[in-house]
């Protein structure tokens, strides 16, 4: 028999503060901190510097809202604002959400090889670092004899008249949504062709079975499957193609002409860090509005996509 006197003396020592908590402090407490520094803390200063008149000298004083009236009165303002709405849904319907959700049915229509194959073949435009992509698109669409386009057009269609088009000057809204759907596109074909992929097949091997067609089965089980991915693509390339300029800035740069292709982003750009004034205060606002645009969108669409009703939980009777 164990001595009940010995058995009470030994006791478990408590496990200490580090023993509780070091993997989280060691694992959580740096991204914390990262996120902080470079997350909230410039969305911080972009919120209060939007209410200075701060410029390239870096000084700068309190002037409350006078930016955002400044903004009402800015003649370019509104046609900024239209092209921004024109670019970023066009581009989105067309190509981030439309022609992805086609690409990922079809290829997940063909045979497992080909199909991947042809996914393989369509990143390569979002793996492509951006000035190479300008300069292909650069080839494609400059005058004949350089021009790829033009000499398809003369040479072999027999259009002369194409001899001196410069496509970026005459098409600039064609080409700069055409070079930003290509690489906009991929990334909605990944997500739904994994999405398509993980349906379970008996479902519609049964479809097919009771004499479902092709299009039956993209209309009633593909489509309403991947409802979920279909909103992520939806707000975060919504909100990616308000933000993103890069490409318009290598291809037009906002022109040609009197702003025909700029869009908020860009100009928040060109007001901040493209002049010699670089009028930082005005561009933080400029900012700002654009942060209250992307939120109300993406509103707009939990509302259309019914969010509340996606996130009940299913009613199993037993």
């Amino acid at each position: 028999m164990v001595d009940r006197g010995v058995s009470v003396g030994i006791r478990r020592a408590k496990p200490s503060f580090w023993d509780r908590y070091g993997i989280v402090l060691i694992t959580i407490v740096p991204v914390m901190i990262f996120v902080l520094v470079f997350f909230f803390l410039p969305v911080i200063l972009t919120v209060a510097m939007a209410f200075t008149d701060m410029d390239h000298r870096f000084q700068w004083h309190w002037i409350g809202l006078d930016n955002f009236k400044m903004m009402l009165k800015d003649p370019v303002v509104f046609k900024v604002f239209k092209n921004t709405l024109f670019y970023v849904f066009t581009t989105l319907l067309l190509f981030n959400v439309g022609a992805g959700l086609l690409i990922a049915i079809i290829t997940c229509l063909m045979p497992p090889n080909i199909g991947d194959t042809f996914r393989l073949l369509w990143l390569l435009p979002r793996m492509t670092p951006p000035v190479v992509y300008y300069l292909l698109w650069l080839g494609i669409t400059m005058p004949y004899p350089h021009g790829i386009l033009n000499q398809i057009l003369v040479d072999f269609l027999g259009m002369p008249e194409y001899k001196s088009v410069n496509w970026i000057s005459r098409a600039p809204w064609e080409v700069v949504i055409l070079a930003n759907g290509f690489v906009g596109a991929s990334f909605g074909m990944i997500i739904f062709s994994s999405s398509i992929r993980s349906i379970p097949l008996d479902i519609i091997r049964a479809a097919k079975v009771d004499g479902a067609s092709t299009l039956r089965i993209i209309k009633d089980i593909i489509i309403p499957f991947i409802k979920w991915p279909v909103l992520f693509v939806t707000v975060y390339q919504t909100l990616s193609l308000l933000t993103s300029f890069e490409y318009i800035l290598l291809l037009t740069d906002g022109g040609p002409g009197f702003y025909t292709t700029e869009v908020w982003a860009l100009y928040v750009y060109h007001v901040a860090l493209g002049g010699w004034s670089n009028r930082f205060g005005y561009g933080a606002a400029l900012s700002l509005v654009l942060v209250i645009v992307g939120l109300v969108l993406s509103f707009i669409y939990f509302r259309i996509f019914r969010f509340k009703e996606m996130i009940i939980e299913p009613k199993i009777e037993v």
